[in-house]
């Protein structure tokens, strides 16, 4: 079906408006968004011919980095440095524990090659990002488990990466030497970290600094900056997801100038990538093929779900405080989405012979996976008593906008448990000159601040401060903490 320049933008508006719709009845369905926008574009595939695995694998590439760097936005590192070493420990070990047992399980259901079916051990490894950031995002299920979750979804991609393309050229290319590849992890996973690291940190210090003459051009300069991220570290052959979520967790950690308008940008950029990532997906696919795999793509998937992801979570977590219910729960959360149907995308660009098989086979698993266990999250996670409702979000957000060049800005600071700053009235607090508090939010209430207003933990406080202030101001605030630290010894 061929479209003219004026149908194709039709088309385009089209897909994102059902897209929304989608995404609206998914949460009425207890369905993730993903598996509807999959659907649809299965439906049109019957009406649009679409082939075109190398335009798929690059925009699936740039919706990755969106959806890595907005979930890397607000992803707190004070939950997260609690559970780092399980996270990376599944990000590693469970990837590649995950890819070995399914990975033989496929070379005798798909008829493959030990190296095939250990190539489609390594695309099916990994959890997605996307899909367990939108399974649970809107839910409050233990704050343990769903940091942990989210970051090995936002880590484990790298490894998955790495195996994919390993076996590729294993394939292609029978005498290359291991060791190549053993040196080659370690330089993709560490110059990545690192890059990430000095990025996240001039990046913040750029985006404070710049002095935009528009306040809508601050979440522009975000995105650039993710994007140039996985650029830089890829020129280096490292990993640039994992830059790129590194980068962001550190900017979103440290004070930044239009921190809402940048977050809420990135926010619906990201549900447009995905959007318009698992619209396109589901076109590559033709419903018939699957048809003719379904009973191997039904063990393939019930093996993935039930036995390699559990064994790899079980000896991922051999050191840690998790009790069975949480590993348990945690296997079962391990949701399969993007990343996986773009890699399956990477042997049909290398025109691999058996590529076709191997790509619906994995669109299977991934898709039985997202509409199973993404369905019955919520309730397993009630059922283990991890469950408390739907998380609670802060009904306020305030922030300086300009249309020109502004000398303040609005910070945002929340008060931890023990801040000096805490139980404190305002008066009391040495802001410097020309600042001012103008708003306190406490739980789900708006107060004005008053002289004599007493705050408390978990406070949210805006602060109107000039820019060239804003270092003062956090530097009065540790000040603070530290004559209260001394009084205490």
């Amino acid at each position: 079906m061929e479209f003219t320049v004026n149908g194709t933008v039709l088309l385009i508006s089209l897909l994102l408006i059902i897209g929304v719709i989608s995404a609206k009845f998914s949460s009425k369905l207890g369905l993730p968004s993903l598996v509807l926008f999959i659907v649809v574009g299965m439906v049109l595939s019957h009406y649009i011919f679409y082939d075109n695995a190398l335009l798929t694998q690059l925009i699936g590439t740039f919706a990755l980095i969106v959806i890595l760097f907005e979930g890397g936005l607000q992803t707190k590192w004070s939950n997260i440095k609690k559970v780092y070493k399980p996270s990376l420990s599944l990000a590693t070990i469970g990837v590649l524990v995950t890819t070995l047992v399914i990975g033989v399980a496929a070379k005798y259901i798909l008829d493959l090659t030990w190296l095939e079916g250990l190539l489609f051990g390594a695309i099916v490894g990994s959890t997605d990002a996307a899909a367990v950031f939108a399974a649970l995002g809107n839910k409050n299920i233990k704050r343990k488990l769903t940091s942990t979750l989210e970051a090995e979804s936002g880590t484990n991609d790298p490894m998955a990466i790495f195996l994919t393309v390993s076996f590729l050229q294993l394939i292609q290319l029978p005498h290359i030497n291991p060791g190549e590849l053993i040196f080659d992890f370690f330089w993709q996973m560490g110059i990545g970290l690192l890059i990430g690291i000095i990025l996240g940190k001039t990046a913040g210090w750029f985006i404070n600094n710049i002095n935009l003459d528009s306040s809508g051009l601050y979440p522009v300069l975000s995105i650039a900056l993710a994007l140039f991220t996985f650029g830089l570290t890829s020129l280096f052959n490292a990993s640039g997801l994992l830059a790129v979520y590194i980068m962001a967790v550190f900017l979103g950690n440290n004070d930044m100038t239009y921190r809402h308008s940048i977050i809420k940008f990135n926010e619906g950029f990201a549900w447009m990538m995905q959007i318009v990532m698992f619209i396109l997906l589901g076109l590559l696919v033709f419903p018939n093929k699957l048809l003719d795999i379904i009973w191997e793509g039904l063990l393939l998937s019930f093996l993935l779900m039930l036995v390699a992801r559990p064994i790899g979570v079980l000896l991922s977590l051999l050191v840690g405080n998790f009790n069975m219910k949480e590993k348990l729960f945690i296997s079962w959360a391990g949701l399969k989405g993007a990343v996986p149907i773009v890699l399956a995308t990477y042997p049909m660009v290398a025109d691999l012979e058996k590529s076709d098989l191997i790509f619906n086979a994995v669109f299977f698993v991934v898709f039985t996976s997202a509409l199973i266990q993404g369905a019955t999250i919520s309730p397993l996670a009630k059922y283990f008593g991890f469950s408390k409702g739907d998380k609670v979000e802060v009904p306020h957000s305030l922030e300086l906008v300009s249309i020109g060049k502004t000398k303040n800005e609005m910070m945002e600071i929340q008060i931890d448990e023990g801040a000096a700053i805490a139980h404190r009235k305002i008066v009391d607090v040495p802001l410097p000159d020309d600042t001012l508090i103008t708003a306190v939010i406490r739980k789900d209430e708006l107060i004005t601040p008053m002289g004599d207003t007493i705050l408390y933990p978990k406070d949210t406080l805006y602060i109107l401060v000039s820019k060239r202030k804003r270092e003062q101001v956090k530097q009065t605030i540790m000040k603070i903490e530290e004559k209260q630290s001394s009084m205490e010894d």
